[in-house]
């Protein structure tokens, strides 16, 4: 039988690295207080910066949707809370002809930061003061298909200050990019099951980055209806991308998937304390103090018969699961860039995305560790056993110094067997060797 620590090693058919979901914020730095907002009212033409223009304008916005909608031909739907949007979606997709365009316009109303109004007097004068609040406003999603990162969707919401969400794939990237260059592949959900030129592969999701995601932003504030005019970001008024969500996977297809749910089986066995605060440092190679916020658990989700392994930091997390029994999804997501000191903004993205590689990687090495460490039964039971020459008797003791550890070809190096810490140690002048326990 395969051994566990050889079967990534050598019956893994495909190995890729790529960013994987990418939920963004799109924001406008110069309309983020009270007083910018009333900038931003005096810009449009308006004395008093009234909230009765805001009103007009989500109103007329409201109206332009909809008639985008209805020269577009594109359904729009209301939400109803509690639904599946994605899965929605997915079906308005499938009945989507175009190669590129919105396939779908969908209304829900949901919490957002927005400003409200109050209002002053002074004297005979009016004003008014903005400050914000939580309310519940309607957000518009716009999904659709674009030829450089196919599905992907916009949210908008016709509040002021507008805030924006984008989601995007870097796998589903990665797939545009490899058809327009001809390569051959099987998909795998949002990954790849086989490719004809691996090594290219990898190399196409290592150029996704800032720039391609801000050209698709840009494509399409130019092609929705937006709430900025080309007038108000002349002005100042342009939105700029932050990083909210991004996760980094790595994708291992196993070449018989009785092997890999065998691999994926032994290592949720012998990693339940992944998410101790030892464990984590390693994987994350973050310091885990008293003062570290957060809980430190290893949780196993069972999803079906499908279980995936979750270990968390902060407000990031590290997940494992076996991906349409063919494939080991190694997946980083990170909550909080500031998790690991890094600002949100999206130029940050390349060192996030080494960031997530190296976190998986450690992960995998450590848990490669655990099994290449652990000894087997066999080699436990030769441990106690004593020691015989090649005639059957029992071999003389070399050195009267230590315990005595027996070497494979049934004689004695000196050494000692030590236990601390959950480490069982044995130390000698000529070799060394580490088995790792829980405590």
């Amino acid at each position: 039988m395969t051994k566990v620590t050889e079967i990534l090693k050598e019956h893994v058919t495909l190995d890729i690295e790529c960013i994987d979901r990418l939920y963004l914020n799109g924001y406008i730095p110069a309309m983020q207080s009270g007083g910018q907002l009333v900038r931003f009212l005096h810009h449009l033409g308006a004395e008093i910066p009234s909230p009765v223009l805001l009103g007009r304008m989500t109103a007329r916005y409201r109206e332009t949707v909809k008639r985008f909608a209805e020269q577009q031909e594109t359904p729009m739907i209301q939400f109803e809370h509690g639904q599946r949007k994605d899965d929605i979606a997915a079906t308005y997709r499938e009945q989507f002809a175009g190669h590129e365009g919105v396939y779908l316009i969908g209304v829900a109303q949901e919490r957002a930061s927005a400003f409200k109004a109050s209002k002053r007097t002074y004297g005979q004068a009016v004003g008014f003061d903005y400050t914000r609040q939580a309310v519940f406003v309607n957000h518009y999603y716009f999904y659709l298909l674009d030829e450089d990162f196919g599905p992907a969707f916009i949210k908008v919401c016709s509040y002021a200050p507008y805030a924006v969400k984008v989601c995007i794939n870097g796998n589903e990237w990665a797939k545009c990019q490899a058809r327009k260059e001809g390569i051959e592949f099987e998909a795998l959900d949002n990954g790849f099951l086989s490719c004809s030129e691996p090594e290219r592969l990898q190399a196409i999701c290592d150029e996704l980055g800032p720039e391609q995601i801000q050209a698709f932003f840009d494509k399409w504030q130019k092609r929705l209806p937006w709430r900025l005019t080309p007038e108000d970001q002349a002005a100042g008024f342009r939105y700029r991308l932050s990083i909210w969500q991004a996760e980094f996977s790595r994708t291992q297809v196993f070449a018989d998937s009785a092997q890999g749910r065998q691999w994926f089986e032994a290592i949720i066995r012998d990693n339940l304390d992944v998410g101790r605060p030892d464990r984590i440092q390693l994987v994350f190679e973050r310091r885990v103090t008293k003062a570290t916020p957060g809980l430190f658990r290893t949780q196993v989700v069972q999803e079906g018969v499908n279980p995936s392994l979750h270990a968390y930091y902060k407000k990031s997390h590290v997940k494992q699961y076996f991906k349409e029994e063919r494939a080991l999804r190694t997946e980083t997501t990170i909550n909080n860039t500031k998790d690991f000191g890094v600002n949100k903004d999206i130029s940050n993205l390349p060192y996030l995305q080494q960031l997530g590689r190296t976190i998986n990687r450690r992960l995998l090495d450590a848990q490669h560790t655990s099994f290449t460490c652990t000894l087997s039964s066999q080699s436990l039971a030769r441990l106690v056993q004593p020691t015989v020459t090649h005639d059957g008797q029992p071999a003389r003791r070399r050195d009267r110094r230590g315990d005595g550890v027996p070497e494979a070809g049934g004689r004695f190096r000196s050494g000692r067997l030590r236990r601390r810490a959950g480490v069982l140690r044995i130390e000698g002048r000529h070799a060394r060797a580490h088995v790792h326990r829980a405590p």
